[in-house]
């Protein structure tokens, strides 16, 4: 079993920042890619950004150039640098974790509002 905690959601104004972090412990893998999701209001979850144990990275179009996924895997912490906000980032942002193919492990989630 993995457990996934998030972390640092929060009300911010358009443009502003925050940094999400996922605190990982379990059986975790070093193999495991660990992604972000984010689920809006009336819609599905959607992967906004993933990374490998290596460190290379993806990202929804949608954020990409402003928003950055991190690991520190000494720390089994995963982040998400989140910038220049907008009002449609406004959802709750799950952690995920991702063995052999399958996201098998989620966190609770944590509410990001983006206020215009």
């Amino acid at each position: 079993q993995v457990q996934l905690v998030e972390s640092g959601g929060g009300l911010v104004q358009a443009g502003g920042s925050l940094r999400l972090s996922c605190a990982t412990s379990g059986r975790t893998l070093g193999t495991d890619v660990m992604g972000w999701f984010g689920q809006a209001p009336g819609k599905e979850r959607e992967l906004v950004a993933a990374i490998t144990s290596g460190g290379s990275s993806n990202y929804a179009d949608s954020v990409k150039g402003r928003f950055t996924i991190s690991r520190d895997n000494a720390k089994n912490t995963v982040y998400l640098q989140m910038n220049s906000l907008k009002p449609e980032d406004t959802a709750v942002y799950y952690c995920a974790c991702n063995r052999f193919g399958t996201w098998v492990y989620w966190g609770q989630g944590t509410q990001v509002t983006v206020s215009s």
